[in-house]
């Protein structure tokens, strides 16, 4: 008996990989060599017209009222769209509007959001996590995995099933205006890894990606929401450097690749066209040169860089022609529809790539469950968004991203029972961080100056600080989105120089790329950077300062002269 139990177990134990295999789901990519009688079905049962509508996304709020609501809907009804954007509005309003728009189509619609942050960024009252510039300073890629997942819950909770990220951009330039903050860093490797772990997070939970914004938009000075930027580099630089998180992650399965609208002669040398109307590069590179096979999504059609130079429809043509698969937010989607049946009669197109274009979405639209779409519960939405699990994460990223410069000496000899001075510069009200520390150090005196103090209130503080034994002085971005220079009158930006030659501790809770505006704050012998202004930020310094946490992050920029790319005290 005993050897017969022996044999059934081992043989139970042989077969575990296989099982595991067996039961493993196949990604989107590796999916779209399955025939599926599903997309037939589907794919058999719409017109011509009907077809290409399911190649474009249209915008859609919770925050603009009933009248632009029910004007989507229209739209939804009458043009056969295949997918939405939802952008800004609230979590309830939103799971409600799924509902009622998902019932007005005839197939089921794909349902996107630029969410790099999470629904943060989008939606009130849910959760926003660090941004990906602080996520790049984190060392255990396992925690950005998990952020990956917890954002795929959110998405699998509002019926949403496409995330226009990881932005897989290098911010090798730090007056960029657009990308900055939003990237892992300026190397490519940290960028590559970090954006697979975030990647890998939401495809495991089935939410598609949409990495971006190939083939890089991380060196430019130009916003193509404004105007159309250039990148002179050559193929050679481009090849080694941009494009290499992009190879990197179609070889680990992205489902998704977002189109820039950039002008770069050495890919594409015709006058003023964006990479997102260029066949060269989307079908040349993309596809041909890196072998993509999952969905091109084109940045959004309604920016200037790439209706400025083709208005009227044209540059939804030439998207398509190019090889996109998704028109992202067309200006005008009837317009577009009719173009692109025009585009067909006259050769410009083919029938043949429309309709492969129409199979990938549809096989998009099963691999995430559309087959069988079910109504959203639109009770206790963002009660169940702000789970605990979430917010514990939050908080754990926020702690590991703290990185400490120069050194952490000012942190080991703090002394917690001298006289000491907490001086926040920017807010008008006490700060979580300030609040932290004050049962830490009793005997201490919160300070507050404005980003624009006086020259009479920066002496005065001044005079009052030369009573005080230690100083911790805590730098706030208060803008929504931290950019490239801090936005301090001069007197604030000389009094920080003044205070960093004090024996201070300086917390920047601002970008990393501030530091290089702030010259004379490489004094101060500790320095610690928190890269944005979140309460998670505040509440993590805090920690670091009074022993209760070991700093461990690295900055993955360089800022300037003294602080470099990698640099960052381990406790």
């Amino acid at each position: 008996m005993y050897c017969k139990l022996k044999s059934c177990l081992l043989a139970i134990f042989l077969m575990l990989p296989f099982i595991g295999l067996a039961q493993t789901p196949k990604s989107f990519v590796e999916s779209l060599n399955d025939s599926n009688a599903w997309v037939d079905s589907v794919f058999d049962k719409l017109n011509r017209r009907e077809r290409i509508a399911q190649l474009f996304m249209v915008r859609a709020h919770t925050d603009k009222g009933k009248a632009y609501e029910d004007s989507v809907g229209r739209v939804i009804k009458k043009e056969g769209i295949g997918g939405l954007v939802f952008f800004q509005g609230g979590p309830g309003r939103q799971a409600i509007l799924t509902n009622e728009y998902q019932s007005r189509s005839k197939v089921p619609l794909l349902i996107a959001m630029d969410a790099e942050w999470g629904l943060g960024m989008r939606l009130d009252s849910t959760v926003s996590f660090p941004y990906q510039m602080t996520l790049g300073a984190i060392q255990d890629n396992n925690l950005i995995y998990e952020m990956g997942r917890q954002v795929a819950l959110d998405f699998q909770r509002l019926g949403m099933h496409v995330n226009f990220a990881p932005d897989a951009d290098i911010n090798n330039n730090p007056k960029n205006p657009v990308i900055g903050y939003r990237s892992f860093g300026d190397n490519k490797f940290n960028v590559a890894t970090k954006a697979g772990a975030y990647m890998k997070g939401l495809q495991d939970n089935k939410v598609m990606v949409s990495i971006k914004h190939f083939p890089g938009h991380g060196d430019t000075d130009v916003d193509s929401h404004y105007d159309l930027p250039q990148l002179p580099f050559s193929r050679a630089r481009l090849d080694s450097l941009e494009i290499y998180p992009f190879k990197e992650l179609i070889k680990q399965g992205a489902s998704g690749v977002m189109v820039a609208h950039m002008n770069i002669p050495a890919l594409d040398n015709t006058k003023n066209l964006p990479s997102t109307l260029s066949k060269p590069i989307v079908t040349g590179i993309l596809k041909e040169d890196l072998g993509f096979k999952g969905l091109i999504f084109s940045d959004a059609m309604e920016m200037k860089g790439v209706v400025k130079f083709f208005p009227d429809g044209e540059a939804d043509v030439r998207a398509i022609i190019a090889g996109n698969d998704v028109i992202e937010l067309s200006e005008n989607t009837a317009r577009a529809v009719r173009l692109v049946r025009k585009a067909i009669r006259t050769k410009r197109l083919s029938w043949e790539q429309v309709n492969e274009s129409v199979r990938k979405v549809l096989t998009a639209k099963y691999w995430v469950g559309l087959d069988n779409v079910q109504p959203l519960k639109t009770t206790d939405v963002a009660a169940e968004l702000n789970r605990a699990e979430a917010l514990v994460l939050n908080q754990r990223l926020a702690d590991a991203a703290v990185t400490v410069l120069n050194s952490d000496s000012q942190i080991r000899n703090l002394d917690k029972n001298k006289r000491t001075a907490l001086v926040s510069m920017g807010p008008a009200t006490l700060t979580t961080f300030q609040n932290m520390l004050k049962p830490d150090l009793g005997n201490s005196l919160n300070f507050l100056l404005s980003k624009n103090a006086s020259a009479e209130d920066i002496a005065n503080v001044t005079r009052e600080l030369r009573d005080y034994d230690q100083i911790i002085v805590a730098i706030h971005d208060l803008r929504k989105r931290p950019a490239a220079a801090l936005d301090f009158n001069d007197g604030m930006k000389l009094f920080i120089a003044e205070l960093a030659k004090m024996n201070s501790t300086m917390v920047l809770f601002a970008n990393p790329y501030t530091i290089a505006g702030l010259p004379g704050i490489e004094r101060a012998k500790t320095i610690l950077v928190n890269y944005q202004n979140s309460e998670e930020a505040q509440r993590a310094s805090a920690k670091v300062i009074a022993g209760k946490l070991k700093a461990s992050g690295k900055l993955p920029v360089s800022v300037s002269a003294n602080f470099k790319n990698g640099d960052g005290i381990t406790q």
